[in-house]
This record gives structure tokens, C-alpha cells and sequence, in this order.
């Protein structure tokens, strides 16, 4: 063979080797001489490799041109529009319609304009057809989006995609656009304005939604950013026509106009996979989960530009240890007490008091109270992590159970917080109770812990977080009204 045959025949390339040939007497015209038929074949046979891409996953907007396969997966509406025309020439008029591909990796936006786009109107494409296709890929209004220059059916490839499917969290990748998703609503932020470079306001608001697969946040701009304050945590979700962004390195998907948050009347399925207290290092940013062991009230604090914030700090403890959390801003107002389950996703572990450990929880972070989140109060004990469900309504799900695996104390009693907790010896109200357990909180009410059950005591005295000390006085409902604490 020649040396064209040659280079051609190490190419996997759909085009034909004449096309290969064409190309090549083309590029030696080109370059007037300064190169010969095999120079020139091997310039075109690396931009032909260059535009190969394996995976839609694999294309950037960056890239001049692009050829991959893809499935179509839908097929938008045919649409027209004025060009702008030159001097006193009519304007000319454009068709464009969008079709949504898809393979293995992601999904993509495709661009036919013109004699393309009404072929396709007239019905010459069809869902489920794979695509061999040439094109230019940029940064659309929703995301990737290649405009199409050649697209032709290849009936022997197969892409094991199914049109229709939605997407799960953790198949979601850089530039997809037009994706559905499905999740149970972990966290929700409220509304945020911003000015534009025009001067006009934008607004944009944050949730957190999770499945088995994992989790992402939700990212809702102007007119669907409400979605967030209507929306409740514990909400089976379905996120439509959102695309995804990358910020600080993670993936965010976003909703504008054209998207949209709705809820969902089927139970959606979120397992938190969490770090072991015990193994997580300053300097990391990690998820962590257990039992709330104690809460300090909220504190306030003047900020060095004069605003006021507001932090929290409580304890969680799982069956590898304990750490204390700090929540700031507006995860303090998080409703939670002792007994609760609490996850805590994206939390920097900082050197914190004594040389001690201590997630801090901030605007980025996700803290879910899985009890709530789930079933509005399910019981648990110390020791691990659990499975949230919900559906529309948050009335169906379930919460398994922690195990607890010894250390110094389990946790709440079976049916919510520690304040559902009977008195230890049963006794009646008004009766003489004492009560000896480790302090999980303070402040008044204080709330002992002994290993078996916890207990709110009414006190004015002192007392630190650890310390074992013995309630004296008499039961009133479910809390001890204490006369001594020593």
C-alpha cells in the first residue's frame, strides 16, 4: 500500500478513504508546495482524530469541531426567525429546531437549522434513531449545544440509552442539558437578590435533593427561585428541563425559565453515605451523620461590616465517635434536639476547642435532620446512619433504626426526642424522682443522659457538658422539675 493507504488505514474515522483522498490534494493546494501527499495526509488524519470524541461526556465548548454517536431522545418544535438583512435587502427568514441526544455518558442539545431543521419538522428524524454526527459544540442558553453541520442514521450502532428515562444524581456530567431527575428535598435556602451588569435585579435561591445515588444542589433563578420557600424538606421532587453547571468544583444543576420544580406523589429513596466521625482530618470537607447528643441555644454575634450573624454549635456522635458541629447563618435556625438524626454534607473539619475536631457547617454545607426529613419525628438510637424516604407528602416514609454499639451513652427513646422519655423508676407526677446521667445539654432545661433513656430537668444550676450529676425533685409530665442538682 501507499503511504495515504496507509495513514487512512490506522484511522477510525466514518469518512470514506476517496473523502480521505479529496482532503488531502485539498491541503497540498492549500499549502502551496511546503508540503507533500504524505505530510498532508497525516495533517488531515490528526484533525480528523482530533474532533473524534468517545462520549458526549468528553465534548467542551471549546472545541472547534466535534464527531460522535448519539440516540435522539426528543425532538422540539420547528421555529422561525428574522436574520438581519443587508442594506435594503428583505430579512431573511431562519428555521432552527433543537433535538436532545444521548448516550451512555450524558445528553446534548442539538442545533439543525434551515433545510436540516425542516427535514426534521417533516418528519425525516425519529426518536430512538442513532446518529453519526459532525458538528460545532458552544455554551448555549441551557447549557452544551452543538450546531449541527452533517448528521446521518447509523443503523448498526447501539447506544443502550432508553428516550424517555430521566436521569439519576450520580449520572449527571459537566454541560448537560434538558435533564429530569427525581429526589427527595434535603435543604432548602431562601431567596437571594443580586444586580445585574444591565442594572436589572436577579434573584436566586438554593436546594439540596438526594436519591440513592447520591446527592446535588439546586440551583433556581429568578421567576423559579420561589420554589425554594414553597417547597419543604421531606418533598419528593422532580427536577425538569435543568442543565449543569460546575462550581467550585462540584456539580450544580440549575433551573431557569424554561425548567422547573415539581412535586411528585411516588416515594423517592435518599441513603446518606457518610465519613466515620473517627476518621475524618482537619482541613477535610466531609459528610457526616449521627445523633444529636446536645444543642446550645442559638448565640448572635456583630460581624466586623456591622451586620449581625447568628451560630449554633451541638454535638453528634456516631458508632466511631463524636465531634462537635457549629451551624452558621441560617442552618442555626435548624429545628433539632437531643435524639434527633442529623446528616451534615459538606462540612470543613477545623481545629476547633483544646485541640479538638469541629465541623463547621456554612452556606455551602447541607444539614438535614433525617427524622423530620422523613417521617416528622421517627425514633433512633446512637451508632450509625439511616434511610430516608418520602413521598409527596412526606407521610410514607421510613427511617431505619440506629444499633447502638456501646461507648458512653445510647440515644433517645423510640419515638422522637429525648423529651419523650419517661422517668426512669415510672414514677407518677408530683412524686419524688432522682435521676443521676451525663450532661448532653445545658442551659435550662438541662438533659441527662444515663445510658438507657434521657431526661429534661428544669434547673437553674450550673453544669458542663460530660459532667455525670444526680437530679433530685418531682416529675411534671415528661420533665423533672428539679429541687437539686449535685
Amino acid at each position: 500500500m501507499g503511504a495515504i493507504e496507509d495513514i487512512y488505514a490506522d484511522l477510525d474515522t466514518d469518512v470514506s478513504e476517496e473523502e480521505f483522498r479529496e482532503a488531502v490534494e485539498e491541503k497540498v493546494e492549500q499549502m502551496g508546495g511546503l508540503a507533500d501527499t504524505e505530510t498532508a495526509a497525516m495533517l488531515i488524519a490528526h484533525e480528523l482524530s482530533e474532533n473524534e470524541v468517545n462520549a458526549i461526556a468528553d465534548i467542551e465548548p471549546g472545541m472547534q469541531e466535534v464527531k460522535f454517536l448519539a440516540k435522539v431522545v426528543g425532538v422540539g418544535d420547528l421555529r422561525t426567525f428574522e436574520r438581519d438583512g443587508d442594506g435594503e435587502e428583505e430579512p431573511d427568514e431562519g428555521r432552527v429546531i433543537n433535538v436532545e441526544a444521548a448516550d451512555e455518558t450524558g445528553t446534548v442539545r442539538l442545533a439543525f437549522w434551515d433545510g436540516q431543521a425542516q427535514a426534521i419538522a417533516d418528519g425525516e428524524m425519529e426518536v430512538g434513531q442513532v446518529l453519526r454526527i459532525k458538528g460545532r459544540p458552544k455554551e448555549g442558553y441551557n447549557g452544551l449545544e452543538v450546531s449541527v453541520d452533517k448528521a446521518e442514521p447509523d443503523e448498526d450502532a447501539t447506544i443502550d440509552v432508553e428516550p424517555g428515562e430521566g436521569s439519576t444524581i450520580d449520572a449527571l456530567t459537566m454541560g448537560q442539558s434538558d435533564v429530569n431527575v427525581r429526589g427527595l428535598v434535603l435543604d432548602t435556602d431562601s431567596v437571594r437578590t443580586f444586580d445585574r451588569d444591565d442594572g436589572s435585579e436577579g434573584r436566586v435561591a438554593n436546594l439540596t435533593i438526594g436519591d440513592e445515588t447520591g446527592r446535588v444542589r439546586v440551583t433556581l433563578w429568578d421567576e423559579r427561585a420561589n420554589r425554594a420557600e414553597e417547597i419543604e424538606s421531606g418533598t419528593a421532587v422532580e427536577v425538569v428541563d435543568g442543565y449543569v453547571r460546575e462550581r467550585e468544583g462540584s456539580l450544580e444543576l440549575h433551573v431557569g425559565d424554561r425548567g422547573a420544580v415539581d412535586e411528585v406523589d411516588e416515594e423517592v429513596a435518599f441513603e446518606p453515605d457518610a465519613d466515620p466521625i473517627e476518621a475524618v482530618e482537619i482541613g477535610d470537607t466531609a459528610d457526616i451523620a449521627g445523633v444529636v447528643r446536645s444543642a446550645d441555644p442559638k448565640r448572635t454575634f456583630d460581624r466586623d461590616d456591622g451586620s449581625e450573624g447568628q451560630v449554633r454549635n451541638l454535638r453528634i456522635q456516631d458508632e466511631t465517635g463524636d465531634i462537635r458541629v457549629a451551624l452558621w447563618g441560617d442552618k442555626a435556625d435548624t429545628d433539632l434536639a437531643p435524639g434527633d438524626e442529623l446528616l451534615a454534607a459538606d462540612v470543613e473539619i477545623d481545629d476547633g476547642w483544646q485541640d479538638d475536631k469541629e465541623a463547621s457547617a456554612n452556606w455551602q454545607s447541607t444539614v438535614v435532620v433525617l427524622d423530620d426529613a422523613a417521617t416528622g419525628g421517627a425514633g433512633a438510637a446512637s451508632g450509625g446512619t439511616g434511610d430516608a424516604t418520602a413521598s409527596a407528602d412526606g407521610g410514607d416514609a421510613g427511617l431505619d433504626a440506629f444499633t447502638d454499639e456501646g461507648g458512653d451513652g445510647g440515644a433517645g427513646a423510640s419515638g422522637g426526642s429525648s423529651e419523650d422519655a419517661d422517668a426512669s423508676d415510672g414514677s407518677d407526677d408530683g412524686e419524688p424522682v432522682e435521676f443521676t446521667g451525663t450532661v448532653v445539654q445545658t442551659g435550662n432545661p438541662v438533659v441527662l443522659d444515663d445510658g438507657e433513656q434521657t431526661m429534661t430537668v428544669e434547673t437553674d444550676a450550673t453544669v458542663q457538658l460530660g459532667q455525670e450529676v444526680t437530679a433530685r425533685g418531682t416529675l411534671d409530665g415528661d420533665r423533672l422539675d428539679a429541687d437539686d442538682v449535685f
